[in-house]
C-alpha cells in the first residue's frame, strides 16, 4: 500500500473517524508518515572529521589521577567508531598556578609522559589558568622574573610555539583561543576574555577564511555558558556571573560571530559542567572534565567524560558527551 496520501484522501478518512466514534482504533487504516521534503530530497551529510574533546584532565601524583586519564585516552581511542584528533581543552595539570617550580615540573613530567605512551592520535591543545605558572607569587614562590615564568611554562608543557593559533583539517578551521588574561587591577587572579592583540588576530584570522569554509572555536573557559549561572546560583545564591566564569567579551565575540558566520560551534571546558547553547547562529558547548570533581568523583551535574564531535562538510555538526566509566578513589 502507497502510504503517503495526499491531503484530500486525509480529510475523507478524518471525516469518516468522526462520523463513526464507536469504531476501534485498531480497525482503522494503517498510520499515515508524511514525507518531509528535506528528508525525501536532500542528501545524507557527510562527515568530515570525528574529533574528542577532552578538557580539564588536571592529572597529578594523587588520587590515582594518572590511571585516569589513562583510561580517558584508552576509552577514546577503542570506540568503535575513533575519534581521527583529539583537542585538550586546558588544564591539563592540576595547578601550577599556585604551585612551585619542583610541583609543577612533576604535573607535566606525568602529562607528557601519559600522552606519549598512550596517545596515538594528532593532538591540539589550548592553554588553561591551572596550567599558567606562578601567577600567584606569594604560594608558587615565584618572583615573575623566571624565564619560564606565566604562560611560557604552559608553552611548554604542551609544546605549542604560541599562546593562540589556527590551523584547517578536513575543510573546517581551527581557531584556538587564550582565554586567561591578568585582572585589570594587575592582581594575581585573573579574568576571561581575549586581549587586544589576539583579538586583531581572530577577526583577520575570519575576515580570510573562506566564507564556505566552516570554523570552531577551541578555548578554555566559555565564550557562553548555561553552567556558569547554574555554579554561581547553587555556590554563591545569584545569578550574577563574575569574568572568571565566563568570557567577559561575550557580546563583543558574538557580534564578531555575526559578521563571519563561519564559525559554526565553539568547544570549552573550565566549568566543570555539560551544557549547550545555541545563540545567533553559533552553538556553545561546555564540554565538562575528565577529572570530574577533581578526582573526586561526580561533580555536581556531570560524571567524567569527554566530547565526541563529528564534523560535516556542509558546516553542521553532531556532538555528544561520553562517561568513560572511572570510578574515582575513596
Amino acid at each position: 500500500m502507497n502510504d503517503h496520501l495526499t491531503r484530500r484522501e486525509i480529510m475523507q478518512a478524518a471525516a469518516a473517524l468522526a462520523a463513526a466514534p464507536s469504531l476501534a482504533l485498531a480497525a482503522a487504516a494503517p498510520a499515515i508518515r508524511i514525507a518531509s521534503p528535506v528528508e525525501s530530497t536532500s542528501p545524507p551529510r557527510r562527515r568530515s572529521l570525528r574529533l574528542a574533546h577532552l578538557t580539564d584532565i588536571h592529572v597529578q601524583p594523587e588520587r590515582r589521577a594518572d590511571a585516569g586519564m589513562i583510561a580517558c585516552l584508552r576509552h577514546a581511542q577503542s570506540l568503535a567508531d575513533p575519534p581521527q584528533l583529539i583537542l585538550t581543552g586546558g588544564d591539563g595539570i592540576m595547578d601550577s598556578f599556585e604551585a612551585d617550580d619542583a610541583r609543577t615540573r612533576l604535573q607535566w613530567d606525568i602529562f607528557n609522559r601519559t600522552m606519549r605512551d598512550e596517545c596515538s592520535l594528532p593532538l591540539a591543545h589550548c592553554i588553561g589558568n591551572h596550567d599558567i605558572w606562578g601567577w600567584n607569587k606569594r604560594r608558587s614562590r615565584t618572583r615573575g622574573d623566571e624565564a619560564n615564568y606565566g604562560k611560557q611554562r604552559a608553552l611548554e608543557g604542551y609544546g605549542l610555539a604560541e599562546r593562540y593559533h589556527a590551523f584547517e583539517r578536513d575543510g573546517w578551521k581551527f581557531l584556538v583561543l587564550d582565554s586567561t588574561q591578568r585582572p585589570d587591577d594587575g592582581g594575581e587572579g585573573y579574568v576571561a576574555c581575549i586581549d587586544e592583540e589576539q583579538y586583531d588576530w581572530l577577526e583577520r584570522e575570519l575576515r580570510d577564511t573562506p566564507a564556505a569554509t566552516p570554523a570552531l572555536v577551541l578555548s578554555h573557559i566559555p565564550i557562553l555558558s548555561a553552567a556558569a549561572l547554574i555554579w554561581t546560583k547553587s555556590e554563591r545564591g545569584e545569578f550574577r556571573v563574575d569574568d572568571s566564569l565566563m568570557h567577559r567579551d561575550c557580546l563583543r565575540l558574538k557580534s564578531l560571530f555575526e559578521r563571519r558566520p563561519n564559525v559554526k560551534l565553539c568547544l570549552s571546558g573550565h566549568m566543570h559542567l555539560v551544557d549547550r547553547v545555541d545563540y545567533h547562529g553559533v552553538s556553545y558547548f561546555c564540554d565538562g572534565a575528565v577529572s570530574g570533581n577533581w578526582w573526586k568523583g561526580r561533580h555536581k551535574d556531570c560524571d567524567e567524560g569527554y566530547a565526541v564531535i563529528d564534523l560535516h562538510e556542509d558546516g553542521s555538526f553532531a556532538h555528544e558527551y561520553v562517561k568513560y566509566g572511572w570510578v574515582a578513589q575513596a
